[in-house]
């Protein structure tokens, strides 16, 4: 897929990129995974992402050159393999990411305006939908020293990279 992003969208410059890209994907799944296992703790105990098991997620920041693979194994998030296609494909740029997490934009507003594209299982691109906006930011406690670094980067961020 990794379609360009659209104009007037702040992009991570390659420059900054090529480190991140360096890596390789599993490395970063894992480490997503294990972030995210231990963030949604009380909802993958309640069963709120079950729906991810047998499933394959990739969150793919196009201008990082990143594509985070992920699915439920055992009741935890965990790294999906990178070989073969997902069941859903999420992409948006660094820009993009930041904005949502920081509550500057709505996901819905991405998706029309093409900066966030999401391919492939449609049920499971819903449900994906759905519990992110059943999610309760305000009792994650890292999003709470997040939000403000945010608010503060966002406009430095689209100042330097537009």
């Amino acid at each position: 897929m990794n379609l360009p992003a659209p104009k007037n969208t702040p992009s991570l410059p390659r420059l900054l990129a090529a480190p991140l890209a360096r890596l390789p994907d599993p490395l970063h799944s894992r480490l997503l995974a294990l972030a995210l296992t231990r963030t949604l703790d009380e909802s993958l105990r309640e069963g709120e992402l079950d729906f991810l098991q047998d499933k394959s997620l990739s969150i793919r920041v196009r201008d990082a050159g990143i594509d985070f693979r992920l699915t439920l194994g055992n009741g935890r998030l965990v790294a999906a393999s990178h070989v073969g296609k997902c069941d859903l494909v999420i992409e948006g740029t660094v820009y993009d990411f930041m904005q949502m997490l920081g509550r500057q934009v709505d996901p819905d507003t991405l998706v029309f305006q093409r900066r966030l594209v999401m391919q492939g299982n449609t049920e499971l691109g819903l449900e994906v939908k759905n519990f992110l906006d059943g999610l309760d930011m305000e009792a994650l406690a890292w999003h709470r020293h997040l939000e403000p670094v945010l608010l503060k980067i966002l406009p430095v961020y689209k100042k330097l990279f537009s």
